[in-house]
């Protein structure tokens, strides 16, 4: 099964729960397209999810309906202390979270919902909590 099956299953499980994506956008190494898709397929179940964009801190609030553009940096620095606050604070059920998971967050930080971590790579780090899931890059499929 391949990455985007997994995805929309978990979506499509979520659909009535209030659920939010959000990007990290420390790093311009994620493949655009990999995350094109990945809206795609929220939007597909659920018009217009929240959409967070972020790196050390929240850069832009939106929905998956209204991208255009995604903006993606090189300073490779990231915190997810703000996102998982808006998320707590906007009574969000499932988080999922486009990232390498080598951001930072406040460790005292209380998660009272579901994260799914979306790694753009191969690369399988250990989360610090939630599940994750690979999302194997579109230039790396045979």
């Amino acid at each position: 099964m391949t990455w985007q099956k997994d995805l929309l299953s978990l979506i499509t499980k979520s659909k009535d729960e209030k659920m939010a994506v959000a990007v990290d956008t420390s790093t311009n190494e994620y493949p655009v397209e990999t995350i094109r898709n990945i809206l795609s397929l929220f939007n597909e179940v659920q018009k217009k999810t929240p959409l967070i964009f972020a790196d050390y801190k929240i850069r832009e609030i939106t929905d998956t309906a209204k991208v255009t553009e995604i903006p993606l940096m090189s300073h490779g620095k990231a915190s997810y202390t703000d996102t998982l606050e808006w998320a707590k604070e906007q009574k969000i059920d499932k988080l999922f979270y486009i990232t390498d998971v080598t951001g930072y967050f406040w460790e005292g930080l209380e998660i009272n919902y579901d994260v799914i971590w979306l790694i753009p790579d191969k690369f399988k780090p250990q989360v610090p909590f939630g599940k994750s899931l690979n999302l194997v890059r579109q230039s790396n499929k045979k």
